[in-house]
């Protein structure tokens, strides 16, 4: 057996961030998490463990501590201001990332277009995406058959910032094909680093014979990369720790590869690699494997500032003519 280590995996820079300000809190006690910080059960299991209350939702009732910990997914401005009217502190953990998806959802509304997001619906950074926008004013779009005509003349097209590109594209194009008189503006707002593990493992899947995704069941880049991996035609197996590897799951044959969601931590990564280690016996391959990992988690750590800088400055903007002649624009964040 072979172990290949995805080229891009694990924690990302926002997750990281959101992990350092949590555990710097010095009274738990005294702060609400408005949400899972990250959709990780042993991130959540620290912070049940440190004192921290904890909210269902950041869309319930006001927090009854004087302090709110906004978790990475962020929330809307009008939660931010029923917080602030409150007289409730708050500790904004929200990624950099989501906070541009946010600044471009509120630009494409202030030009008077009708605001259309690609995520998955209800979950926490679609929901804040959404809060300070109309029902009237906005729809959710999970995948190209929901894809209509809508009444209005200009739409403007955000993504959740986990979701998959290239479905992304497509649902553009169909919402274009769809609304054929209409001047589709599309922000591009998937995030760098979820880009970067969706190619990384788009290359890991030629390889391998059978996948394990390393990541929360609540998480939703990492069941993205649990259905590539199925729609690649690679036997896959999604869990959350170590302790659920078997090795009946595998023959000697095999090449495993691993890759992770943007929350899985870096530890629980490691301890994957070496369950998987111990499968191979003592050979060459699953050593190779270890000392992968254990460089990757390095120059993740370094790099994660370099992304963080290059992903979340400003805007890079393109335009094309559609066929009727309607402009349309799309801009990479």
């Amino acid at each position: 057996m072979r172990i290949v280590l995805a080229e891009a995996m694990g924690m990302c820079f926002g997750v990281r961030d959101a992990l350092a300000a949590m555990r710097g809190v010095e009274r738990p006690v005294a702060v609400t998490v408005m949400g899972e910080l990250v959709h990780n059960p042993a991130v959540n299991r620290e912070v049940a463990g440190r004192g921290f209350r904890v909210m269902a939702s950041a869309e319930g009732p006001l927090p009854a501590t004087a302090e709110a910990l906004i978790t990475a997914h962020g929330i809307s401005d009008a939660v931010r201001g029923r917080l602030a009217g409150a007289g409730i502190r708050t500790i904004d953990t929200t990624c950099p990332l989501v906070r541009r998806a946010h600044a471009a959802a509120q630009r494409l509304v202030g030009e008077g277009r009708f605001l259309i997001v690609l995520g998955k619906r209800g979950h926490v950074e679609v929901q804040g995406l959404i809060g300070d926008v109309s029902p009237e004013g906005c729809a959710v779009v999970e995948h190209g058959g929901e894809v209509r005509r809508w009444p209005e003349g200009r739409l403007g097209v955000i993504a959740q910032t986990t979701f998959v590109e290239r479905e992304a594209r497509e649902i553009v194009e169909r919402i274009r094909e769809l609304n054929c008189g209409a001047d589709v503006a599309f922000v591009n707002t998937i995030c760098a680093p979820t880009r970067e593990r969706q190619t990384a493992l788009a290359r890991l899947v030629e390889q391998i014979d059978v996948l394990v995704v390393v990541g929360g069941r609540r998480s939703n880049n990492t069941r993205q990369l649990v259905q590539a991996g199925i729609s690649a035609g690679v036997r896959v197996l999604h869990i959350e720790s170590a302790t659920e590897l078997r090795t009946e799951a595998f023959v000697a044959e095999d090449v495993v590869g691993v890759t992770a969601g943007t929350s899985t931590l870096d530890e629980t990564v490691g301890e994957v690699v070496s369950v998987l280690r111990s499968f191979c016996g003592n050979g060459v391959d699953g050593e190779r494997a270890v000392l992968k990992a254990s460089a990757k988690a390095v120059r993740l750590a370094e790099s994660s500032e370099d992304v963080r800088r290059g992903d979340a400055e400003g805007t890079a903007g393109a335009e094309s003519n559609s066929n009727d002649g309607l402009k349309r624009r799309e801009i990479v964040m």
